[in-house]
């Protein structure tokens, strides 16, 4: 089967880049591919259209923006069908972000700052370097929700602060394993009062991005969170409030962990939910199943996620055997993915997931 893998490749690139062509008449047939099975086959773009606005509650300013929207729902579309063909083990189709040209989805919802260049670089530098934990008894299917340490699915809206709930992600199962009560951390902390800058002066940046590592440099300075009840999130850049005699979470120490994926899976047992950057090139049109695409650049990393779990039993028809996965908490609400998770495969550093992996060691609460 192996060697006749990169002709396998060859030609779905090739069946890609056709469907990505525009096609006269193509469009109802295409949706008909796309749509989740109890919406009727039969209706056309227009409809389906409709049926998007009403699911996601989108309105437009005027005639002339509502046509520009339409186009780009079109477009989208046709994006979601490239996708299912390079990511065949996940669904793909209409999200509430298949009105948004993949531009300004990157500038909206995408923050991690500089996940291709030196940032990365030096992580994985840091990387090569982190402690080593034993790997003989890991379990089979391993998640922090079933174990009451992961907080309900936040929604960033339309700031570039996926880092924040990353970091916030991560403290609060450490917080967690710490006192054994579970607290919702303030990402709007971090949007607010964090412009902790790493070494190559790459400084975070409330709504305009930020990485975990320097954001858990800032809580480690500042002294810690306060809870999201006593700072909750507005989705906007804001002045600091943070009130260091309501913290409710500290951080001593936390550390990179390895690109090593069974040394990932012995960092998430022992230490809670990791912190980790993602290419989201496929995220925009996931609607569920588990994510293994053929072709994802594993060095440009541009989305920030939490990585709460991982199981055995995905399934890939395509390689002829089950595919272990990740499981991973995103944050743009509960309405995305699989109830606003992401699962991508274990194995093959798929979107460069385990590229930047970072974890709180030591943590005290007050």
């Amino acid at each position: 089967m192996d060697q006749f893998r990169p002709f396998l490749l060859l030609a779905i690139l090739a069946v890609t880049i056709s469907a990505s062509l525009p096609q006269s008449g193509a469009d109802d047939s295409l949706i008909r591919q796309v749509v989740s099975d109890d919406v009727s086959t039969t209706l056309g773009a227009e409809a389906h259209f409709e049926i998007f606005k009403t699911t996601f509650g989108k309105t437009y300013a005027d005639e002339e923006e509502h046509d520009r929207r339409f186009k780009i729902f079109k477009a989208n579309l046709r994006r979601a069908r490239q996708h299912q063909l390079l990511d065949p083990t996940a669904e793909h189709g209409m999200t509430k972000f298949s009105d948004m040209t993949p531009a300004e989805f990157r500038r909206t919802y995408l923050g991690l700052k500089k996940g291709a260049s030196k940032s990365l670089k030096r992580v994985l530098s840091s990387a090569s370097n982190a402690p080593v934990l034993p790997t003989d008894n890991l379990p089979e299917d391993f998640d922090w929700r079933d174990k009451g340490a992961v907080t309900d699915v936040k929604d960033q809206g339309s700031c570039g602060s996926c880092w924040s709930f990353s970091t916030t992600g991560a403290l609060e199962g450490a917080n967690f394993l710490a006192n054994g009560k579970l607290v919702s951390l303030s990402e709007q902390q971090l949007v607010d009062c964090d412009h902790e800058c790493d070494e190559d002066n790459t400084c975070d940046a409330g709504c305009n991005g930020g990485l975990m590592t320097t954001a858990f440099e800032y809580v480690k300075k500042s002294g810690g969170l306060q809870s999201e009840s006593d700072y909750p999130y507005t989705g906007t850049d804001g002045s600091c409030k943070f009130n260091n005699k309501k913290i409710v979470a500290s951080v001593q120490n936390f550390s990179v962990v390895s690109t090593d994926e069974d040394q990932i899976a012995a960092n998430l047992v022992k230490h809670g939910p990791l912190a980790i950057g993602i290419n989201a090139a496929f995220m925009q049109t996931y609607i569920g199943g588990v994510s293994c695409p053929y072709i994802c650049l594993k060095n440009y990393l541009d989305h920030g996620v939490l990585l709460v779990g991982y199981g055995a039993s995905g399934f890939s028809p395509i390689r002829l055997k089950h595919k272990p996965y990740w499981i991973i908490k995103n944050s743009w609400g509960q309405n995305w993915g699989e109830s606003g998770y992401y699962k991508i495969c274990r194995g093959y550093n798929s979107c460069g997931v385990d590229n930047m992996v970072s974890t709180v060691t030591a943590l005290t609460t007050s």
